[in-house]
């Protein structure tokens, strides 16, 4: 049985490139460091998000979802 996570994140795959970007960058926006070194100012998460935001929409290829997934788990699933 799919999670409520694996359900939303099915149909947020389906989502334009640039209304997946606004959720990505919503979504990251809500998370807290782990360790002080790691914790930005809010304007820094601003213009962060805003730069991933522009390169999205830009086209850039980024970090495929297969390459990036086995990074992410362990972070989720603390």
């Amino acid at each position: 049985m799919a999670s409520d996570a694996d359900r939303i994140l099915g149909q947020a795959l389906k989502l334009a490139p640039d209304e997946r970007a606004r959720i990505v960058a919503e979504l990251l926006a809500t998370l807290e460091p782990d360790l002080p070194s790691q914790q930005r100012s809010q304007a820094e998460w601003i213009q962060e998000i805003e730069r991933r935001a522009r390169a999205a929409m830009a086209g850039s290829p980024g970090v495929s979802w297969t390459a990036a997934r086995p990074n992410s788990r362990p972070a989720l699933d603390r």
